[in-house]
């Protein structure tokens, strides 16, 4: 099929050309998109190499799929006109993961909820995404009543101008600055705007998110969201109230056995999921499990997945597939 990737030059964009030619996802024909000032350019792509074209140009072409991680004016803009030339727009941005009339997809927790008629299907923000993959076959045997999570987020989340941040910084370089502050031996607990609860953005929409994946209003969710110099893969540490007690054998058993989840879990070896485990990866992997014994019912976990993958391109291209099996693209 036809498939655009509008955005195809950014750290996503080529990260969403990689995992489509690792999967083998059917394209007979890729239609790399970006800003005009990119146009004109070449992409690679399994073997050959495509010009980047102008957004105009690719809805013309009337493309089956456009995958877009170009941010969220853009996705607002230029999302509708492709769903109106018939083509299904799987959009990375946050544009429309909380609007009422559009899926916010993570195929392992809620494909199910996808119609033929989704034209434009919201893709969550990374830090969701890999919580809500370690928690749902949970959630379905205990019940959740309570989320407390505490993210360690790397600066490809950012992009690359926070890559060469922390870079030049390391470097002892002077350059453009993608934070406020020094990133390289530094941790900052903001991540995205402030808002006016206190809270940042980037924490609200883990609050939100996860209540709308889950389709579960009532659960409580509150979260710190935190950027640390790590290059690829974030990290959570996840307290999570279960509404039953639960028996940390059958945890065990239960995430060894559950989708897209890597269970690695021994603190006798010293084995449990660090961020250099994820890169390259489209699983999340799980750890530290152990009770937490302040309070009933209630399970501490760390959870990590690479964000640029599960956290962005992998889970935008599992709902294509997904939609590809249904017969819907």
């Amino acid at each position: 099929m036809k498939v655009a990737v509008v955005g195809a030059t950014g750290l996503v964009g080529s990260e969403m050309l990689r995992t489509l030619a690792e999967r083998n996802f059917p394209v007979s024909e890729l239609i790399p998109v970006a800003s005009e000032k990119s146009v004109g350019q070449t992409v690679h792509f399994k073997g050959k190499d495509y010009p980047v074209v102008s957004m105009d140009t690719a809805i013309a072409m009337r493309p089956a799929l456009a995958l877009f991680s170009a941010g969220g004016s853009v996705s607002l803009q230029h999302a509708p006109r492709f769903a109106e030339v018939g083509t299904t727009v799987i959009d990375n941005s946050s544009a429309w993961r909380m609007n009422e009339a559009n899926k916010l997809i993570v195929p392992e927790v809620n494909a199910h909820v996808l119609e033929k008629t989704d034209k434009i299907i919201a893709n969550p923000n990374c830090s969701t995404i890999q919580m809500v993959v370690a928690l749902e076959p949970l959630r379905k045997r205990y019940g959740i009543k309570r989320i407390v999570v505490s993210t360690y987020q790397s600066v490809t989340g950012t992009g690359k101008k926070a890559v060469d941040q922390l870079m030049n910084e390391r470097q002892g370089i002077e350059g453009a600055m993608a934070y406020p502050y020094k990133i390289d031996l530094n941790v900052l607990p903001h991540i995205d705007v402030f808002l006016d609860n206190g809270y940042t953005k980037e924490e609200m929409k883990m609050v939100n998110e996860t209540r709308k994946i889950m389709g579960d209003a009532t659960i409580g969710v509150t979260a710190t969201t935190v950027r640390v110099p790590v290059m690829g893969g974030h990290s959570e540490a996840v307290n999570v109230e279960f509404n039953q007690d639960f028996d940390l054998a059958e945890v065990r058993d239960i995430l060894s056995k559950a989708e897209g989840v890597i269970l690695k879990d021994d603190a006798g070896k010293l084995q449990y999921p660090m961020p250099i485990d994820s890169h390259g990866r489209d699983e999340v992997w799980v750890g530290r499990l152990r009770r937490d014994e302040s309070q009933p019912n209630t399970l501490n976990m760390w959870v990590v997945a690479d964000n640029l993958r599960k956290g962005a391109a992998t889970n935008a291209i599992q709902i294509a597939e997904y939609l590809g099996r249904q017969g819907w693209l």
